[in-house]
């Protein structure tokens, strides 16, 4: 079978049926348009198809029993609902049956060409998001862990291996790659999961507090020390310690945290009897340990204490593919925390986030998708709002067209007029080049089809001035 996209058109009117079906064959989609619904539902069979787009009124099955049935036969399938009358009653009852979106006529064929591929796109991020659950189903325990990138299945492989083992393991990378996730996920699928998992970020708390809370103290050891503490290390007994950022641990604390690793004991602030537990240390930082080792500020036999296996987790900007799945899992948290329907990034936003660097990360990412939702008014989240966080590259979405706006201010300057005829006759040539085929044109020059589309409209450009 084919491995282009397969769409159902349906709808009673003939012409609309048969532009709807043209516009898609044209952008390299696999389409078979219907006029009459109840053959359409007959003919739908669960994993032939991966898009419905349906007319909501038409005589006989309406769009309504036509999603309806058609979820019936595959609930996973989107189906984009098309009406001249959209109403909030209406678009409510579409929305609850399981429809996808609502596409109003009349409609620019870039406005459907948009509608189309978000609906694809969000379909292809469920599917991957789920092939690699169910290649994880029985090995990891990894509710929070997000990607499929070659990098991060590396990283998961190792984690099944060393799990079971009680070895220590040192995690590195930078800061927001998601740590002590790997930590809870090497945690949960070990003999110790039914325990505690206790984590510490060594590089919050103070010198004098951090040894305290790490070992605890006895009654009367220092000023205020009225009654005996238990430490995280003994909390902890029988599961996993994760010292988070552990390069900062202070000397004396080195020392007593080495001679556990060694004796499984440690003395608490004011004791004289050690006290024995029974716990696995895994710890983490985004420093370079060697160099804190060789300078002398972190002792070399801890060091190699600590890290008899090494998990380095690569950083987003390595993990591009990962990208669209992060924020489609960010945007359905919140959705789900504050009861919105943001359906995803718009493409052009994708496009820009995709090519971001994340100094910060997954961190980063989340933070920047929870200001988003927070801030976006549309369906779904637009480059506008996007760029508002982060610094969006030269030529990603609309930045040259908005920067023709700008640089005009109401008036056309004659850098607009310049720019707007290297446009013209840039398009021309692009489209020539590839035949007309817009899907095509705009992979080679990098933009979207809408974008390719809204010039074309712009400029009013005739199909006989590039085929």
């Amino acid at each position: 079978m084919s491995d282009k996209k397969r769409i159902m058109v349906i709808d009673n009117e003939e012409g609309l049926c048969r532009m709807m079906e043209a516009v898609l064959l044209d952008s390299g989609y696999a389409v078979k348009g219907h006029t009459r619904s109840f053959e359409a539902v007959e003919e739908f069979k669960s994993g032939d198809w991966d898009l419905v787009v349906s007319d909501i009124k038409m005589p006989g099955m309406d769009g309504l029993e036509v999603l309806q049935r058609i979820k019936a036969k595959d609930p996973a399938i989107p189906v984009i609902m098309i009406t001249a009358y959209a109403t909030v009653e209406m678009s409510i009852q579409a929305l609850r049956r399981g429809a996808y979106d609502m596409l109003t006529k009349p409609f620019e064929p870039e406005e459907l060409l948009y509608r189309v591929k978000n609906a694809l796109q969000h379909t292809k991020l469920l599917e991957e998001n789920r092939e690699l659950r169910e290649e994880l189903v029985g090995k990891f325990r990894f509710d929070n862990i997000i990607g499929a990138s070659s990098g991060l299945k590396g990283v998961l492989e190792k984690v099944e291996k060393i799990a079971i083992r009680d070895t220590s393991v040192l995690i590195t990378g930078e800061s927001g790659t998601g740590k002590e996730l790997i930590a809870q996920a090497i945690h949960y699928n070990s003999l110790r999961k039914e325990k505690k998992f206790v984590a510490i970020n060594c590089g919050a708390l103070p010198e004098t507090l951090l040894e305290s809370e790490l070992f605890g103290y006895r009654k009367g050891a220092f000023t205020g020390a009225r009654e005996n503490r238990q430490g995280l290390l003994e909390a902890a007994d029988g599961g996993t310690l994760f010292l988070d950022e552990v390069g900062n641990l202070p000397m004396n604390v080195q020392k007593t945290l080495l001679r556990f690793l060694q004796e499984q004991e440690f003395l608490r602030i004011g004791d004289t009897t050690p006290t024995k537990v029974d716990v696995r240390i895994i710890s983490a930082t985004n420093a370079d340990l060697k160099d804190a080792v060789k300078s002398g500020a972190f002792r070399e036999d801890l060091y190699y204490r600590l890290n008899v296996v090494n998990l380095h987790l690569p950083p987003l900007r390595e993990r591009r593919e990962d990208i669209a799945l992060l924020a489609a899992h960010f945007i359905a948290l919140q959705n789900r925390k504050f009861s919105t329907a943001i359906k995803g990034l718009a493409p052009d936003a994708l496009d820009a986030a995709v090519a971001y660097a994340w100094p910060g990360n997954i961190r980063q990412l989340r933070n920047v998708i929870e200001a988003c939702t927070a801030m976006e008014s549309e369906e779904y989240l637009t480059l506008p709002v996007l760029s508002q966080f982060i610094e969006i590259p030269h030529g990603a979405g609309e930045s040259v067209e908005a920067a023709v706006e700008v640089e005009g201010e109401g008036e056309e300057s004659d850098y607009t007029r310049a720019l707007s005829r290297f446009e013209v006759e840039y398009l021309k040539g692009l489209l020539r080049k590839n035949r007309g085929n817009v899907e095509a044109a705009a992979r080679e020059a990098g933009m979207n089809m809408a974008t390719i589309y809204r010039k074309i409209k712009k400029y009013n450009l005739r199909r006989e001035e590039y085929v």
